[in-house]
């Protein structure tokens, strides 16, 4: 007996051992997809490129799909050996979700609002309550049953009448951020016929119950273009042209303002903004431009009492600044300081109450909330301790309070929900982000914030956080994280998600480099046009300072990006692809020549004052020098793994499709390299919130075998 259970046990072994080993020598058989070549020659400002992919630009061409469906089975197949790494991933991180979760409620015209999440379910869940929290729960939208017989599912732009009444709402089935608009009757549950297609998704409700207002976008380039004015029961068809756009670098959108006085039909390119306000209580009257565009004049507009207030950089305020005029005089020549502008702080945002105003601001790479009472007593700052820390105001939509709302959060601290009181200076946290599990403590883990010297003696910033006792020894995988681009800042947040990286002994760092907003205005004018490259450079100059300081080393290092961002890693693993072990590419706007060339891309023409128009031979031949696409030569590469959705309206598919297909056919190495397409879902991937795990499962499976064959 004993010798039977011995030879069991053996053969087991044995069994194991040949069937991974031939599960390896299967995957080393796959060959990976070979896209045709069908070289097409692009000619401009004389000169000519060879796109050899180009082909690839038509999701109707059943030969597209079928090689996408191709690399979706290649990917699938190299990685079926991590199948069981993802599953344990995915249930890992779903596991420290709070399933039965929902919102701090907030009050607004006589109700509270409060989105929730029901155990097991992918889709949010809005309800309000009349008066008290203790009255009995209304369910506006149940958006798991919406969202039944569809692959992809987003409501959107819900708008409430004055009256309580009736609800407006958007809806995107495809994930391409087209919508259509449709309103509910509240009292009765019955969805009215009205139905505006090809939408925004976002409507405002003028001070009659009866009218909204919408945008429109231009069906090629998705463009918001066009504010309507629909009347409640009647059919689209005779909606109201109220504004139309005709300069196709700008966008417009609608909203209402807070003292809820005034309409307001926003338009703006990257470096000029316009708007034009409607009294509520006259939705069939003429919008009225607020001051009109001139280039280079950014402004926005709050209404209190009898005034407006303008955060502007006028008069060459480049971090910003706050000014005054009366409603009724609302051109600049009447605009007067009320916060001047500073050098060394950005005012990125008001929030105006009956008592009070108040002011967010960033500087030296942080943000802080004034608070400055209308009264005249002395205005203070909140106090926040942390070099890591994010901390922003949330929804303030109660107009006479003195309570605001703010979140707060770190690298190591959830994200908290807290009232303060802006009179008696005393907070409430009302919620703290839960992390199920029972294995999370914060003072497990470091925070830094650290400076890198980029090549051209600036100090870019990186924040960081890691297990504790880690050793600056070079052999500590690192996810270096940047986007760089349009002003946006990246804030540090917490994410339960990223646990799953911390605990298995990476660090997790994000490089603040310019072209976003980090340290202040001028950050992100120096990552440009025509200084855009200083971006990709800080990112380089980052990861090199990682390692030279010890906290990894190429041969553990990685790098992420997504969209913009995913442009950034295009660039890096064609100028220093020895410093990375694996770079994640997300939906990479990576074919910069051809799209911004053809202006009937999404957000193409509207990108002009970003990148620069190739029209201009000056700007052509400064991106032709970085687009990643363009600049895919015969090196080795790092393994990489790209994702991208068939549907994306702000990166098309093809971008990634082609870029995958040059780097097959030029890299000199046998890295790893993976195109996965979602075809059902556009630029912001999954829409479930369970389904979005398992595609974060897929990316940290990827860092993680590779960690594993290095090891």
């Amino acid at each position: 007996m004993k010798k039977l259970i011995l030879f069991c046990w053996l053969y087991a072994i044995f069994a194991t051992s040949y069937l991974k080993i031939n599960a390896q020598s299967m995957q080393n058989d796959i060959s990976a997809p070979k896209a045709k070549i069908i070289p097409k020659t692009l000619k401009k400002h004389k000169e000519s490129r060879v796109d050899n992919y180009f082909w690839l630009n038509d999701r109707e061409n059943s030969e597209v799909i079928d090689y996408l469906n191709q690399e979706n089975a290649y990917y699938e197949n190299m990685t079926s050996h991590t199948k069981d790494l993802k599953d344990n991933l995915f249930e890992e991180m779903k596991g420290r979700i709070k399933e039965d979760d929902s919102s701090v409620p907030y009050f607004y015209n006589g109700y509270f609002y409060i989105t929730r999440f029901e155990t097991g379910q992918d889709y949010p869940i809005f309800a309000r309550k009349k008066g008290s929290l203790a009255a009995q729960e209304e369910i506006l939208f149940n958006c798991n049953e919406m969202a039944k017989g569809h692959a992809y599912f987003k409501l959107g732009g819900l708008s409430i009448s004055p009256d309580n009444k009736f609800a407006s709402f958007g809806v995107d089935i495809v994930g391409r951020r087209i919508y259509t608009i449709q309103i509910k009757n509240l009292e009765t549950g019955e969805i009215l016929a009205d139905k505006v297609e090809n939408v925004t998704g976002a409507s405002v409700w003028a001070n009659d119950n009866n009218t909204i207002f919408y945008v429109r976008q231009d069906e090629t380039t998705l463009r918001a273009d066009k504010v309507f004015r629909h009347k409640l029961n009647t059919a689209s068809e005779k909606d109201v042209l109220v504004y139309d756009e005709i300069d196709d670098t700008f966008n417009v959108s609608i909203s209402k303002e807070k003292s809820k006085k005034y309409i307001v039909i926003g338009s703006g390119s990257t470096l000029t903004t316009e708007y034009r306000i409607l009294n509520s209580n006259d939705p069939d009257g003429e919008f009225v431009v607020f001051q009109p565009r001139v280039r280079g004049l950014e402004y926005s507009i709050s209404h209190y009492e009898d005034s407006f207030y303008i955060l502007t950089n006028k008069d060459k305020a480049t971090n910003f600044k706050l000014m005054k005029t009366p409603e009724n005089k609302t051109g600049k020549k009447n605009w007067v300081d009320l916060i001047p502008h500073r050098e060394d702080v950005l005012l990125e945002d008001i929030e105006i109450f009956k008592n009070y105003l108040v002011v967010e601001e960033r500087s030296n790479g942080l943000n802080h909330i004034r608070i400055m009472p209308w009264n005249g007593e002395e205005d203070y700052y909140l106090p926040f301790g942390s070099e890591t820390y994010n901390a922003y105001t949330t929804t303030n939509v109660d107009f006479d309070t003195d309570i605001l709302r703010y979140s707060y959060q770190s690298l190591a601290t959830p994200s908290s929900v807290i009232d303060f009181n802006m009179k008696t200076k005393t907070k409430e946290i009302l919620k703290e982000q839960q992390v199920l599990g029972g294995k999370f403590d914060k003072d497990n883990y470091v925070e830094e914030r650290v400076w890198a010297t980029a090549r051209d003696g600036v100090k870019v910033p990186i924040s960081m956080i890691y297990r504790k006792g880690l050793e600056k020894n070079g052999k500590n995988p690192l996810l270096l994280y940047a986007y760089g681009s349009y002003g946006i800042t990246m804030d540090t947040y917490f994410s339960s998600t990223r646990l799953s990286l911390l605990d298995r002994g990476f660090v997790y760092a994000i490089a603040h480099i310019r072209g976003g907003e980090d340290l202040g205005r001028q950050w992100y004018e120096d990552g440009k046009l025509l200084k855009k490259k200083n971006t990709f450079t800080d990112f380089i100059d980052c990861s090199k300072f990682v390692i030279d300081q010890k906290y990894t080393s190429p041969e553990h290092l990685y790098a992420e990006g997504g969209s913009a961002g995913g442009l950034l890693m295009g660039v890096i693993v064609n100028e220093a692809p020895k410093l990375y072990n694996g770079v994640i590419a997300q939906v990479p706007f990576v074919d910069v020549i051809t799209t911004m060339l053809d202006d009937s891309i999404p957000l193409t023409t509207g990108e002009y004052d970003e990148w620069g128009n190739p029209n201009n031979k000056k700007y052509y031949d400064y991106m032709l020098s970085y687009s990643p696409y363009d600049n895919v030569k015969a090196q080795e590469y790092p393994n990489m793994y790209v994702s991208t959705g068939l549907h994306d309206s702000q990166v098309q598919y093809w971008e990634p499709a082609k870029w995958v297909a040059k780097l097959r056919d030029l890299k000199t190495n046998d890295n790893l390299l993976f195109l996965d397409t979602n075809m059902d879902a556009g630029h912001g991937g999954a829409s479930g919130r369970f389904e979005a795990l398992k595609d974060l499962a897929k990316e940290f499976s990827f860092l993680l075998d590779l960690e594993k064959i290095k090891s």
